[in-house]
């Protein structure tokens, strides 16, 4: 009989040693991400390992410590960890487990494996953004735009909120000379991200967008640059190409001399982009039915509605932010109510149903 109790409570102890070590290592990982969030790497790879030493495979300990590893630069240690995880935690959801691995291999300049490590998380969890998007970073970096640029359509499709893939979407669109849609990426991002040096940069792009190819070349004289580019809008079969936003360029070259007008020449940088801004809205929504692709279908009825809800000089105050312009600041300190409703209207947006 007491042979009979002593097996059955050894199971039970063992039992309650192991969720007292797993609450242990629990704890001890959640410190170690504090660790890492303050950028002290080493510290968080020690708590991670005191972690496993009382839960031998735990994910999370192993993936916290794989990026740990990245951020040390300890590629192929790195690597071990996120090989461990797959291996033994498939049924986790280790999306980020699949990011860190292709970093690493993109660390250890191995594009080709980061790349294949990448679709076979995507394979996984085709619905995770950071997927889409380290790949597209892998891609351009070997200056496979397009490739790239698709994986970033694929990213904010995933998440619209994801500031770094509007910029990568702006910044290949803008090399690729196509303005109009970098315009859109340009403005989407600057919501998300009104005021960081990233945004600063991004103004002074988006200000030369919005100026077109017009330039002053003489107290009556004005000159507008037209890319011929604009003028051949559809391929050879006759049909229209896929996202040719050429109407709304030509649109904006006309809009953006009057810049020079003397109605217009002394209102502000705002001012002038709201003016143009708003002619751009009107000429994508009057031109949406004979255009079709990503850009249409994902930026302009974003902008269209914006523009229908008369938001665009809230938005055009709220993009210009790291301006440090003095007028700027004012009108965003005393427009609050404005833009609280700005955002408000722009969280709910139904991005899925465009």
């Amino acid at each position: 009989m007491k042979k009979l109790i002593l097996i059955l409570i050894f199971p039970l102890l063992t039992s309650i040693v192991f969720g007292q070590n797993k609450q242990e290592a629990e704890k001890l990982i959640d410190e170690g991400i504090a660790y890492h969030d303050k950028g002290d790497f080493e510290g968080a790879i020690s708590k991670y390992d005191k972690a496993l030493q009382l839960d031998k495979d735990n994910w999370l300990a192993l993936s916290e410590k794989a990026l740990s590893l990245l951020s040390l630069q300890k590629y192929d240690e790195s690597v071990a960890c996120c090989k461990k995880v797959i291996e033994k935690h498939s049924e986790e959801n280790i999306a980020i487990v699949y990011v860190t691995y292709g970093n690493a291999l993109d660390g250890l300049q191995k594009t080709d494996k980061a790349i294949e490590i990448y679709d076979e998380g995507i394979k996984k969890f085709p619905n995770n953004y950071q997927l889409h998007f380290n790949k597209g970073i892998t891609l351009s970096s070997v200056k496979k735009y397009d490739e790239a640029i698709l994986c970033f359509q694929q990213s904010v499709l995933a998440n619209p909120k994801h500031a770094s893939s509007n910029n990568a979407i702006a910044r290949i669109l803008y090399s690729q000379d196509k303005n109009i849609p970098s315009l859109f990426a340009l403005c989407r991002f600057l919501i998300l991200e009104p005021k960081s040096e990233r945004a600063k940069v991004n103004l002074e792009l988006l200000q030369k967008i919005i100026k077109a190819n017009v330039k002053q070349t003489g107290k009556n004289n004005i000159t507008i640059n037209i890319d011929s580019k604009l003028l051949g809008d559809t391929s050879s079969n006759g049909k229209r190409k896929e996202n040719s936003f050429s109407i709304t360029a030509l649109t904006l070259n006309m809009t953006a001399a009057l810049d020079y007008d003397e109605k217009y020449s002394k209102k502000t940088d705002v001012e002038q982009f709201i003016r143009k801004f708003e002619t751009v809205c009107a000429s994508v929504e009057e031109t949406s039915k004979d255009n079709f692709g990503f850009y249409w279908s994902y930026y302009v009825p974003y902008f269209v509605e914006m523009n229908n809800k008369k938001l665009i000089e809230t938005f055009a105050y709220i993009i210009f932010a790291s301006s440090e312009n003095e007028v700027v600041s004012k009108w965003l300190q005393s427009h609050q109510t404005e833009i609280d409703n700005f955002y408000e209207w722009s969280k709910n947006y139904n991005w899925e149903k465009k």
